[in-house]
C-alpha cells in the first residue's frame, strides 16, 4: 500500500491507485495520515469534519465514513477502532511524506555535498505539489501541510547550497531563479543567488539581486532586509575574499 499527501491526496495498491471517496470521507483519511498508527479522538475528526456545528448523527456518519476508507483500501484491519477514536496503520515506508522526512534526515547526516545533494534532490523528486493540496487546510492537517511545506523549501535551498559547495555555480543560479519565482520572501534563496553570481564574475547583478529583495520585502512585508543579507551586500561592494569559500550547508 502506498499513501500520498503531496499533491492530491492518493492511495495506490500494487502500483494501481485506489479511488478514494469525496467530500467527508476524503477528509477523515487526510485527518488520520497526519497520525499515522495513532488513535485521533473521535471528538477531534468530529469537530474537523461538521467544525462547530456537528448534526445529531454525526457519531454515526463517521462510523459511515470509516467503513467507506476501508472498503476502499481494501482491508478492514487497516482502520482500527480505539476506545477514544481510529487509528490508521501506516506501515515503514508507505507514506511519501515519512520517506520524505528520512531521506531530509539522510542528508543533515552527509557531511558529503554530493551525496547529500542526492539525497535532497531524492526527496524533492516525491514531494511535488502543495501537501493536501485538494484538501481543505484546517486544523492538523493545516498544520501539517505547513510543516512540509517548510521542510520542502528548506531542502531545495539546501540542495542549491550543495550545488554551490560543489563550485557548480551556472546550476545554481538557473536553480535559485526558479525558487525565488516560488519562495519570493525567503531571504536565504536571495543571499544564495548573489553568491552564485558573485563566484561567476557577475558582481554587477548581484549587487542589483539585493536591491531587487529590498524592494520586495518592503513592499509586501513593510520591512527591511535581514543583517544576513545586508552584512553580504557590504561584503560583495568590498570584494570579500571570503565569499570564494564553500558557507556551511543548512537545513
Amino acid at each position: 500500500m502506498e499513501f500520498k499527501i503531496f499533491g492530491s491526496l492518493g492511495i495506490a495498491r500494487d502500483g494501481s491507485e485506489i479511488q478514494v471517496p469525496t467530500g467527508k470521507p476524503r477528509l477523515l483519511l487526510a485527518m488520520l495520515l497526519c497520525h499515522p498508527n495513532e488513535a485521533v479522538p473521535r471528538e477531534r475528526l468530529i469537530d474537523v469534519l461538521w467544525g462547530d456545528s456537528p448534526p445529531k448523527s454525526a457519531v454515526d456518519n463517521l462510523r459511515v465514513y470509516v467503513s467507506q476508507l476501508r472498503k476502499a483500501l481494501g482491508d478492514s484491519a487497516r482502520i482500527v477502532r480505539e476506545p477514544r477514536g481510529y487509528a490508521l496503520t501506516v506501515k515503514p515506508g508507505e507514506l511519501d511524506a515519512d520517506h520524505f522526512e528520512e531521506l531530509l534526515a539522510a542528508a543533515r547526516a552527509c557531511d558529503d555535498p554530493a551525496r547529500a545533494g542526492t539525497a535532497l534532490r531524492q526527496a524533492l523528486a516525491l514531494a511535488q505539489g502543495t501537501p493536501f493540496a485538494d484538501v481543505e487546510h484546517i486544523g492538523p492537517i493545516a498544520m501539517t501541510a505547513l510543516r512540509l511545506e517548510e521542510q520542502r523549501a528548506a531542502a531545495a535551498e539546501a540542495a542549491v547550497e550543495t550545488d554551490l559547495a560543489l563550485g557548480r555555480n551556472a546550476e545554481a543560479i538557473a536553480a535559485l531563479y526558479g525558487l525565488i519565482g516560488t519562495y519570493p520572501l525567503r531571504e536565504r534563496l536571495r543571499r544564495n543567488l548573489m553568491i552564485a553570481l558573485y563566484r561567476s564574475g557577475r558582481q554587477a547583478e548581484a549587487l542589483a539581486t539585493y536591491q531587487e529583495a529590498r524592494r520586495v520585502l518592503v513592499e509586501e512585508l513593510g520591512i527591511e532586509p535581514g543583517p544576513a543579507l545586508r552584512d553580504l551586500e557590504l561584503r560583495i561592494l568590498n570584494a570579500d575574499p571570503a565569499l570564494d569559500a564553500p558557507l556551511p550547508r543548512q537545513l
